[in-house]
């Protein structure tokens, strides 16, 4: 079992970053993605990015390449989420996914097996 406990959303003005951290707990051994996807009001669910943990490597939605930027510390399995030069259609509710089998992927990330407790981004202009 895996515990995701995520931090980092809050309120930024148009243009500006805010960092997601998750944090995970538990069988962490057992993970082979984490990733990101957000759910915006009268929106479907977006999955953003995921990190193929066992190489740090990242794989985003096309949506956000080169906006927003996952990764991955072992050291204290943690994974992030740096999203720059955010605008108001970015606002929602961020929610933190891992796997311990599915491959990483922005799109999978909506059906992995863990999820955390999600955190609220608010852009304003």
């Amino acid at each position: 079992q895996v515990t995701l406990t995520e931090s980092g959303g809050g309120s930024a003005q148009a243009g500006g970053s805010l960092r997601l951290s998750c944090t995970a707990s538990g069988d962490t051994w057992s993970l082979n993605s984490m990733g990101w996807y957000r759910q915006i009001p009268g929106y479907e669910r977006e999955g953003l990015a995921a990190v193929w943990l066992a190489y740090g490597e990242p794989f985003y939605d096309e949506s956000v390449k080169g906006r927003f930027f996952a990764s991955f510390d072992k050291t204290k399995t943690t994974a992030y989420l740096q999203m720059n030069r955010l605008a108001p259609e970015d606002s929602g509710m961020y929610f933190c996914t891992a796997d311990p089998v599915k491959m990483a992927s922005a799109a999978g990330t909506l059906n992995y097996r863990y999820r955390g407790q999600g955190t609220q981004v608010t852009v304003t202009v």
